[in-house]
């Protein structure tokens, strides 16, 4: 077997072959056996093979070879890194020449497989380019015989492998471009069948199955006015398969989905969120991207994508804002039906309790109409939010309907209603205990109320109300029940009892005489209060609290006993009050509790 020849050109005639033949071919496996045989062919070796190198798990592996012997043994195809000089051509950036691979004590596992093969000089190249699992390449040639390995045998290689990482490189490019125009025409696809399921009024749950089905991130897809959430495949599935994640979904992960959504919503961020969710038997982290569905400015739903990987291309955001539009439009129109269903519901029970109607008759058809008798006893349920909570639109809906939905599933003819700051129930009460169907319904709201909100609801109930002229009285009595439980910081199931004598108080707070005696005995203390700032009636209700000691109020208000006794002397020279009797004190202690009442009523005017 000859050198190289030398002349420049039969030296350009082999390089033009070469190209020819490694370019002949656009698939990248059939490339990388042609640059091989290219190689063996215009030079000097008898084999030689493409290897890819996996430093991460310390093995290269051969992806083509050039052999035309035929070899009975089962050949090789994976060499530890630690007996290849793979390893070392990489790292220096430079060929590694084995003379005679026989006598090689540097890399036993070539000797030995030289022996068996029956080759003797070894020249190992960096290629400079990477296989499609991104994994750096080297090119190694053998020679039958001892050769000597000329600077022009090494400059001739190294153009062989020059013009095979163009011809990879320009594989790699094909091939990201053919993958581009397929994904490509499959988000346009999935975009013409998500319009198609807009245009035919499809559901949230079946515009979510599409998107998860097509969408290579899996997801989760969150109605907050209608509480629906539909999950798709698992984003840890080695944690929970996709059956037990659609399950924790719907149970124990959804109050921390919900959070973690409405978070996003309050907050909105384009980076992924770091989700640590407890599935009950353990906790995991996951990296979601949430994004707000929107209508009308106001967030009604997000839709959670779990990237396998932080690479989130143009594609995927193509795909992802199809997704958001199909499924904003999707609740748009549940949004809006529902939104106009709570609407004429609620005007006609304006109408019921503040006594607007005119002709029974007519009243009572509307309500027919709308799915309840009124001639059927009922009972009202009112759902207050505590002092100084607030919620934005979404929230409120989401709460609306879930009151609904326990409603109705205790009676099928119950409603709800959003009114003022409250939802009020109608539950009716034919056959059956109404009392005890009342407290069931009770709890289950504020269960309900406390996953939407986070919070424990106030839930009132009214006295039965059997005829149209009931239902102004009881929703007076729950509207008493809720400022005073707003007043005394109360939550939960609360009826009258629990408030002892105050809600006959209350009914009786807006009345001349009320209003006359509240005057007569702090009328002026107050006035002084709001006009000099002061605190006189505080510290009279302190004083009262604390069985009129000295010391345990001045404690209980952060006081020296001195300065106490001197603003007690003050309001005493100013107003003349006098607590020298019981009555006196009663009477004082009934006319701050009054006042108080009547300034709550004032301020929800």
């Amino acid at each position: 077997m000859s050198h190289l020849p030398l002349d420049h050109r039969s030296l350009l005639r082999a390089l033009r072959d070469a190209a020819s033949l490694i370019n002949s071919s656009g698939d990248l496996a059939t490339m990388l056996r042609h640059l091989v045989y290219a190689a063996c062919h215009h030079g000097m070796w008898s084999m030689g093979a493409v290897m890819s190198v996996d430093q991460q798990n310390g093995y290269a592996y051969v992806v083509a070879r050039h052999d035309p012997t035929l070899i009975p043994n089962v050949l090789e195809n994976r060499w530890n890194l630690a007996t290849s000089p793979s390893l070392i051509a990489l790292t220096r950036n430079e060929p590694v020449v084995i003379p005679d691979a026989f006598a090689s004590e540097e890399f036993p596992a070539y000797r030995q497989e030289a022996h068996e093969r029956g080759y003797r000089t070894v020249v190992v190249l960096p290629m400079g380019c990477h296989d499609a699992e991104g994994r750096a390449m080297v090119l190694t040639v053998q020679s039958r015989t001892v050769v000597e390995v000329t600077e022009d045998d090494l400059a001739f290689l190294g153009s062989i492998v020059h013009l095979g990482a163009i011809a990879v490189d320009k594989a790699h490019r094909l091939r990201a471009e053919h993958v581009f125009a397929e994904r490509l025409q499959s988000v346009l696809a999935v975009n013409s069948a998500l319009m198609e399921q807009v245009l035919a009024d499809g559901s949230v749950v079946s515009a979510a199955a599409m998107i998860g089905e097509v969408f290579p991130n899996p997801i989760v897809v969150l109605d907050l006015t209608a509480n629906l959430i539909v999950a798709g495949r698992s984003p840890r599935p080695e944690i929970l398969d996709d059956a037990a994640w659609q399950l924790a979904v719907r149970t124990t992960l959804n109050r921390q989905l919900v959070k973690a959504a409405r978070a996003a919503v309050d907050q909105p961020r384009a980076e992924a969120w770091d989700l640590h969710l407890d599935h009950g038997a353990g906790r995991f982290k996951v990296a979601a991207r949430i994004e707000p569905l929107v209508i009308d400015r106001e967030a009604v739903g997000v839709l959670m994508v779990f990237p396998r990987s932080t690479d989130f291309g143009d594609l995927d955001h193509l795909l992802l804002d199809s997704a958001k539009f199909a499924l904003s439009v999707q609740m748009m129109r549940s949004f809006i039906r529902f939104r106009a269903e709570s609407q004429t519901l609620t005007d006609l029970f304006s109408e019921i309790v503040e006594q607007r109607w005119r002709d029974p008759a007519d009243i009572t058809a509307r309500a027919l109409r709308l799915g309840f008798d009124l001639a059927v006893p009922a009972l009202l349920i009112a759902v207050g939010l505590p002092a100084g909570t607030g919620i934005g639109t979404a929230t409120g809906l989401e709460l609306h309907r879930s009151v609904t939905r326990a409603a109705q599933e205790q009676h099928p003819q119950s409603s709800a209603v959003a009114f003022g700051d409250a939802i009020i129930c109608r539950l009716p009460t034919d056959g059956g205990d109404g009392e005890e169907a009342a407290r069931k319904l009770m709890r289950r709201i504020v269960e309900e109320a406390r996953r939407v909100l986070d919070a424990v609801p106030i839930v009132v109930a009214s006295k039965p109300c059997r005829a149209l002229g009931d239902y102004p009285g009881a929703w007076e009595q729950c509207q008493r029940m809720i400022v005073l439980a707003r007043r005394f910081h109360r939550q939960g199931v609360l009826t009258p009892q629990d408030f002892g004598p105050f809600p006959v108080l209350l009914s009786a707070a807006d009345t001349d005489e009320v209003r006359g005696f509240v005057d007569g005995a702090i009328g002026a203390v107050a006035r002084h209060d709001q006009k000099h700032g002061t605190a006189y009636i505080e510290t009279l209700a302190r004083f009262l609290d604390q069985g009129c000691r000295n010391q345990a109020c001045a404690d209980a208000m952060g006081l020296h006993v001195t300065t106490l006794r001197y603003r007690l002397a003050r309001i005493h020279e100013l107003f003349g009050i006098e607590l020298d009797t019981p009555e006196r004190r009663f009477s004082l202690e009934l006319a701050i509790r009054l006042h108080g009442m009547v300034k709550d009523g004032a301020g929800r005017g």
